[in-house]
């Protein structure tokens, strides 16, 4: 069984087609998906959609796009929305230098919110980070020498430095398609040499689907590909990357009962 510990299924480009996406997912191996809220109405809405289906569960977070208009100065709010049982994660949180969409102190403080609802309630927190790999290691660092928390950077695209301190920290990498893409060498020379039993898989979907698909809609299904190419670029069979990526998965999303 694969699993896609990271996927956008309430966003409105699956509005039409919901029961297909998840279908195919099925048919492609695809037995577990977890969907990703962004903001404090997505938590609702990602909520809604894993009640739906019972191989699908969510999130509760902020992603840091939002942090200007809905990101959190405490884990109270965060804490309350987890306590529905098919909340497995607190995220997506972090910090986007790229975009810069909401000022970075704002960004800083909500992750840091994030953080503590993830010691609060045992569940993993789900890092996004873009250009702003310093940062990011620091505030990981900080809160790791404040008290342990679980949790992992999804849809890994920084350097080699970031992911070595992320192993150092306990905390997982997950592998997204931007892995398959032909000027990636540098991201996948780094996922080399990252340990297996912290790596998991994901789509992100709809966004960065991998090659072959690249440039269409991503969906769940596609995270076979991402598998595949992780398999070459390790030197590994395809069954034991399913099988690793899997147990990991279930490690650290230890609210999920293992069919």
């Amino acid at each position: 069984m694969l699993v896609d510990s990271h996927c956008h299924l309430d966003f409105a480009t699956f509005a039409d087609d919901l029961d297909e996406v998840v279908a195919r997912a099925g048919e492609a191996g695809v037995g577990m998906m977890v969907t990703i809220a962004t903001s404090i109405e997505g938590c609702g809405s990602a909520r809604r959609v894993a009640e739906r289906f019972p191989n699908i569960y969510c999130s509760v977070g902020v992603h840091p796009h939002e942090a200007k208009t809905d990101g959190q100065k405490s884990s109270d709010l965060l804490v309350r929305l987890a306590k529905h049982d098919k909340t497995v994660g607190i995220g997506e949180t972090g910090l986007d230098y790229y975009y810069e969409h909401s000022p970075r102190g704002d960004q800083q403080v909500s992750f840091r919110a994030h953080i503590e609802a993830a010691r609060e309630t045992g569940l993993p927190v789900i890092v996004h980070t873009r250009d702003a790999d310093e940062d990011t290691a620091a505030i990981l660092s900080e809160e790791m020498k404040r008290a342990p928390f679980s949790g992992l950077i999804h849809c890994f695209s920084s350097g080699p430095k970031l992911a070595e301190i992320a192993v150092e920290l306990g905390l997982y990498i997950s592998v997204s398609g931007i892995a398959t893409f032909k000027p990636a060498e540098e991201l996948r020379q780094t996922l080399a040499t990252v340990p297996m039993e912290r790596l998991l898989i994901e789509t992100d979907a709809p966004y960065l689907a991998p090659v072959p698909n690249r440039g269409k809609r991503n969906e769940p299904a596609y995270v076979v590909h991402t598998a595949a190419a992780l398999a070459e670029l390790r030197g590994q069979p395809v069954n034991e990357i399913e099988t690793s990526t899997t147990d990991n998965f279930f490690k650290l999303f230890n609210r999920v009962e293992r069919p």
